[in-house]
């Protein structure tokens, strides 16, 4: 199992810190989110500081931009990096976009499966020298004049990642993506039962099994070397479980396992700002089911029992800056055992 970093960072410097650190420490990848910053200017000053690491958006918003935009980005960080940069996608949700980025939303997981077609026919434009001939319901490109095209890469192009909590958006996943960033908001259950056989009738309508497709597992690890640091970290992930539970698109998730009540609750305290008492409702059952829990070897062996039959990959995150020290004894165990 491949492990990664990640984290939110404030700003590009950190980001890219974070990175080169990640790399320094072993890590085989590192993603920059899209909070505060644009991962994709953060990754370009990672790369000239790394010569290893896989370069992810952990993820870019693709729904903020358009394909031409994010194929262009794509393919620089790709030359950049010299073939390390790793695409990873995501449509955030209704409010934000409409009213964050002043974008349009409608039907999300067929406008992002267009979106990736659309991406990948524009990277081909690239390669041959010919117009693109990309005409769809949401996206349409159609011209590229040579002043405009870059030329083929080197390094080929930049793999594709969806992250995806429904089954209809995993399912897009399975059918034009290269892999699937798994929400953190996510249990071994739900991914079993859910998201693994939505990739696989994706794959099936293009006559693909999972074979070389790449499974990146959910992330809640609160582990720590002490009693103390558990308990932190604990308090950490109850906070991002409520917040992530509060918001009706990742419903579904808490419903599988009869919580939807849970939801409701987290979702009026969320509407009425108030955030601190959110944690409190979320349960023992509820944290060790979204959650791994406990000290390093413990937290790696779990890791593994969950989703070592499943992910190929596995990132280390938190809601606080990118830290790749703090998950150093996790990332050890899990070599060990690897």
């Amino acid at each position: 199992m491949k492990l990664d970093s990640g984290g939110y960072a404030d700003t590009v410097s950190e980001a890219a810190d974070a990175v080169a650190a990640a790399e320094s420490a072993g890590y085989d990848g590192a993603w920059v989110a899209e909070t505060k910053l644009d991962p994709f200017l953060a990754l370009a000053v990672a790369a000239e500081r790394t010569s290893r690491i896989d370069l992810v958006t952990g993820i870019a918003v693709a729904f903020a931009r358009n394909p031409m935009t994010v194929a262009v980005a794509a393919n620089d960080l790709q030359l950049l990096s010299g073939g390390r940069f790793v695409l990873g996608l995501g449509s955030q949700v209704k409010p934000h976009i409409a009213k964050r980025f002043g974008m349009p939303w409608s039907k999300p997981a067929a406008r992002m499966r267009e979106f990736v077609l659309a991406v990948r026919a524009i990277w081909a434009a690239f390669e041959s020298g010919d117009k693109p001939a990309f005409a769809g319901e949401f996206y349409t490109h159609t011209l590229m004049t040579p002043f405009f095209n870059p030329g083929p890469n080197p390094h080929g192009n930049p793999r594709i990642w969806l992250a995806a909590v429904g089954p209809l958006m995993a399912e897009v996943a399975g059918e034009v993506a290269d892999g699937l960033l798994c929400h953190s908001f996510s249990t071994e259950r739900y991914l079993r039962e859910v998201t693994v056989p939505a990739i696989e009738r994706g794959r099936a309508k293009t006559g693909k099994g999972l074979a070389g497709f790449e499974i990146s597992g959910p992330s809640f690890v609160a582990s720590g070397s002490t009693d103390e640091e558990i308990e932190a970290a604990i308090a950490e992930t109850r906070s991002q479980i409520a917040f992530y539970g509060s918001t009706p698109s990742y419903r579904p998730v808490l419903e599988l396992h009869g919580w939807g009540d849970l939801q409701d609750e987290l979702n009026a305290l969320a509407k009425r700002g108030r955030w601190t008492e959110m944690p409190a409702l979320v349960t023992d059952e509820v944290l060790h089911a979204f959650a791994v829990v406990g000290d390093p070897a413990s937290a790696a062996a779990e890791i593994g029992r969950r989703y070592g039959d499943i992910a190929q990959r596995m990132t280390l995150t938190t809601s606080g800056p990118p830290d790749p020290a703090r998950w150093a004894p996790v990332f050890a165990a899990l070599r060990q055992g690897a």
